[in-house]
């Protein structure tokens, strides 16, 4: 096991996999492309995980903003958490066109191959979006770098995630059976050995990666993603996180981008949400399973979150599924 893989187990692998677990990946839309410049394809927001993996060549990476491009080469990754907005092309400048006039709908499960001819080299690329519940997203989790590009290097110290993303990327093995839920669960360790190496490796590039790395911060995060239902005060936080009170709430906004208590309230109202979507639980004691003494406390807690309340969440949930 490298040095890095030990960093990150010690710095959050844990919390990591508590922040992720939620999420529930309900499937994958995957794209092999070869592509021969000139060429550019742009893509809108989107409500899924994101990653492009070069297989052969090299495409630019443009995002809205003016942010300079990233070249991504043969042999590295990059991933869109929450799938951002971000245009792809052989060079930065070209003009592009839009991925749902090439690719439409893209149902979870399905595997398209795309081809533009063109003049030029050729580029290979692995194209994955991993369908997730966005209810269950937590701030944390939204405060990721829009974009994280793990390159060659990066990859090489995780044997198993270059592994997979060259068995994806090759794609022989499509047609047997259960190939679908064989590529979901490929794309599900992708996703999460990625953001483990980027957790890392760039855990100083972003203040979400620096409080899933930092061991103070990171202990407070634990419990209040795990132990959500105890009488949290942000006395007994800062006890958790072993710093003094002020101290702690500093350092937690400044990481995190809320306060405890904005950041436990969320952490409650999601399992609320959950239990609500997928148990049967009593709507007389769904507070105290989320770490709330009154009912009419939690009842307006939630309406404030969710602009509804508790049974109407419920019922509209269930009529859709």
């Amino acid at each position: 096991m490298t040095a890095v893989v030990r960093e990150t187990s010690a710095g959050g692998a844990d919390l990591l996999g508590e922040v992720l677990a939620p999420l529930r990946l309900e499937g994958v839309f995957a794209s092999r492309w070869t592509v021969r410049a000139p060429w550019g394809l742009r893509g809108d927001q989107e409500r899924n995980a994101i990653l492009h993996y070069v297989h052969s060549g090299e495409c630019a990476i443009t995002m809205p903003g003016g942010a300079d491009p990233i070249m991504l080469r043969a042999g590295e990754l990059a991933i869109f958490p929450y799938g951002g907005a971000h245009e792809l092309a052989d060079r930065p400048g070209r003009a592009t066109t839009p991925l749902d006039l090439l690719l439409p709908g893209r149902p979870a499960g399905s595997t398209t191959e795309l081809r533009v001819d063109g003049p030029g080299p050729v580029t290979e690329l692995l194209c994955g979006g991993l369908h997730y519940d966005e209810a269950a997203v937590s701030p944390l989790y939204r405060a990721l770098p829009e974009v994280l590009v793990l390159d060659r290097e990066m990859l090489a110290v995780e044997p198993l995630l270059a592994g997979t993303l060259r068995e994806l990327a090759d794609g022989t093995r499509d047609g047997a059976p259960g190939s679908g839920l064989v590529a979901l669960r490929a794309f599900e360790l992708v996703f999460v050995l990625a953001l483990r190496v980027a957790l890392g490796r760039l855990g100083e590039t972003s203040p979400a990666l620096r409080a899933l790395r930092d061991p103070a911060i990171g202990r407070a995060l634990l419990a209040i993603q795990t132990r959500y239902a105890e009488p949290w005060t942000l006395e007994s936080l800062a006890r958790e996180a072993n710093m003094s009170r002020s101290a702690f709430a500093t350092a937690f906004r400044r990481l995190v981008g809320e306060a405890p208590a904005a950041h436990l309230a969320g952490r409650r109202m999601r399992e609320a949400a959950r239990l609500l979507t997928e148990t049967a639980v009593p709507l007389g004691t769904l507070h105290e399973r989320v770490g709330y003494r009154s009912g009419v406390g939690f009842h307006l807690a939630f309406r404030r979150h969710f602009g509804v309340p508790p049974g109407e969440y419920r019922r509209a949930r269930t009529a859709r599924g």
